[in-house]
Parts: structure tokens; C-alpha cells; sequence
């Protein structure tokens, strides 16, 4: 009988997490769209900001990418985009998290150098304003961030944009105690990497996936895709968890929760890096992976509507939103998806 129990219950609540429906709102302002832009909520207005993407032509046909720093708001679901201001300067694949006073902005880059840089963006009276939070120990983009209480934790990333090795850095910054900068933690045992996805829940942060990097013959990075998976519980140190069923580099992060279970939506598993006519890649994985974090298991759910990676999840009115991001190498979408 128990284990008919625990079978109902794994089936109920796979269905509850097939049965979710995805809906499109209001599209990005700009017909290409934007990966690493910066995302989250101020006064429960979506704020987007910075990104990149190519507007002329694609990286193989000699398109250069660009950066961009104008910030974006949207007021209500069925509204319209608008912009409200511009970062300090264009920005694209740090940190995005949200804290009850607005987006917070952690590292990020441009085309010739990684930045330190960290700062909070609100919306006051309808104004823009930045407020400089403590700058990283050194430059930073590709890396992974989660909340957890009043602390934020970054794992991972590159220092320069040339790196050909990931770095093992894990910081924290205690929001109540600024005073104090980042903070050194116990490293993740795992191989250093960027573009993981990570979470966070009770004491202990979560990390997923992500990539390691190497310099190939050529002197050239190559990645070496990770589908290993490790718990931080401030307490106890890092533990490995269960791997994920497959590789899921550039997810949507940090990995959002529903139903008690973290969800890593799509990614890139990596199957495809070299696939031809690059035109004409169907994208990234579509899979929905589940880790019950008490279970220290996972399962895979639904498909998703889109192939988006390298683009923030935001919890936005109770829901998981999905602001852009890269759907095929190159390419970017400026649509803009929730999960009701």
C-alpha cells in the first residue's frame, strides 16, 4: 500500500507540473531580442536590462555582437514596454537577482572586459535610480547567483572574457551586513565553471550543470559539459547530489520552484555543438527537469514552448517568468513567456 501511495503521489504531482501552461506576454521592444540581459522586480514592475545580441548578421557570416545598457519596464502583464532609464554602461551575462528593493545587478561584461561592478536598480516615483552595492573581488560575467535570506552567494564565471579556465570563486555578500563586502567561502569541489544554474531554499544553496572550460589545440576554449549536481548547506559544507539526467548548461537562472521541487528549464545538453548548417539549428533542450530536494532525485516533465538560454528566471506576480534569451546559437528572441 505504501508504495502504491508514493506511486500516486510521484503521478499526481507530475501532472500538476504537466498541466502548467505556458502564455506569452507583451515581447521585448527590440525585433532581435537580448541573451544575458539582467532581469527581475522593482515595486512589481519587470525591469530588463542591458543584454547582447547581433542585429546586423550572424557571428559565423563575420556579425559583431553588441552590448546594449538601456533598461526596460513593464507594469502590468497586459501592458506595453517601456523604457526607464539606462545602466551605468552596457552590460550583458552577470547576476540578476531580486530582493524587496529592487533587481539586483552582480559582475557582467562587454566585448573587451569583465566588470566588477554591483549595484541595485528601483524604481522610485517612476525614476530609475542605481544604488552601488560592494563591488566583487574581481571581474566576473558567466556566473551563477541565488538568494538565500538576506545573502547572496556567486559561484563560478570567468574574469576575463579570453579565460580559457573557469574560476572556482563561491562569495557570499550579506545584504544586512554591506559593511563586510564579499565574503570567500568553501569552494565547490566540483570542476570550476560558468553558466551553471543554482537555487536556493532552507540553508543550503543549489547547484546545477554548468560547464568547465579548457584551452584546445588551437588555444581556443573548450567546454567540458557537467550534468553533476552539489548542495552548499552553510552549516555542513558542500555534499554532491544526484546527477541531473542530462547536461543543462545556460538554463534559466536561478532555477525556480514548483510544486517543492527546483525546475531546470531546457538548457543547453550540448548535443548539438556542432551541428551544420548552423542556420538552421533547432535549438536548444526543451526538457523540464525536477529535483525534489528532499528526495535527492529527479524526473523529467513537460516539454516547454520555447528554447531559450542564457536569460534569467524571474518570479514575477507568483509566477515563472522567462524575459528573452538566446533560442539557437546567434540567435536571440525577444519574446517573453510565464508559466501560469
Amino acid at each position: 500500500m505504501t508504495r502504491l501511495w508514493m506511486a500516486f503521489c510521484l503521478f499526481f504531482r507530475t501532472l500538476r507540473a504537466d498541466d502548467a501552461t505556458w502564455e506569452s506576454l507583451p515581447s521585448l521592444p527590440d525585433v532581435e531580442g537580448f541573451a544575458g540581459a539582467f532581469a527581475g522586480v522593482s515595486h512589481d514592475v519587470l525591469l530588463v536590462a542591458g543584454g547582447a545580441n547581433f542585429p546586423d548578421k550572424m557571428p559565423w557570416e563575420g556579425g559583431v555582437k553588441v552590448w546594449y545598457e538601456t533598461v526596460y519596464a513593464l507594469k502590468a502583464p497586459n501592458g506595453a514596454w517601456g523604457k526607464v532609464g539606462n545602466l551605468p554602461k552596457p552590460n550583458g551575462y552577470g547576476v540578476s537577482l531580486s530582493d524587496d528593493q529592487g533587481l539586483i545587478c552582480i559582475g557582467g561584461g562587454d566585448a573587451g572586459q569583465n566588470f566588477r561592478e554591483v549595484f541595485r536598480l528601483s524604481l522610485e516615483g517612476g525614476r530609475l535610480e542605481t544604488t552601488p552595492l560592494p563591488s566583487l573581488p574581481k571581474p566576473c560575467a558567466l556566473m551563477s547567483g541565488a538568494i538565500l535570506g538576506r545573502k547572496i552567494y556567486v559561484l563560478g564565471g570567468i574574469e576575463k572574457p579570453t579565460d580559457t579556465t573557469a574560476r572556482s570563486d563561491f562569495l557570499m555578500l550579506d545584504l544586512d551586513h554591506l559593511e563586510k563586502g564579499w565574503q570567500e567561502q568553501a569552494p565547490s569541489p566540483g570542476p570550476p565553471r560558468i553558466l551553471s544554474v543554482m537555487s536556493a531554499i532552507g540553508e543550503a544553496v543549489y547547484v546545477f550543470s554548468g560547464a568547465a572550460l579548457t584551452a584546445g589545440p588551437d588555444g581556443k576554449v573548450v567546454r567540458q559539459w557537467l550534468k553533476d549536481a552539489w548542495k552548499y548547506n552553510v552549516s555542513e559544507g558542500w555534499q554532491r547530489l544526484a546527477d541531473l539526467p542530462r547536461v543543462a548548461v545556460a538554463a534559466p537562472s536561478p532555477a525556480p520552484m514548483r510544486d517543492g521541487r527546483f525546475l531546470v528549464l531546457g538548457g543547453d545538453d550540448g548535443g548539438l555543438v556542432h551541428f551544420e548548417p548552423k542556420v538552421k539549428h533547432p535549438g536548444f533542450s526543451r526538457d523540464i527537469l525536477a529535483y525534489d530536494w528532499r528526495e535527492n532525485s529527479w524526473i523529467t516533465l513537460a516539454q516547454l514552448p520555447f528554447s531559450l538560454v542564457t536569460t534569467p528566471a524571474v518570479n514575477w506576480h507568483g509566477k515563472i517568468l522567462i524575459p528573452g534569451g538566446e533560442a539557437r546559437p546567434g540567435k536571440r528572441s525577444p519574446q517573453v513567456w510565464w508559466m501560469r
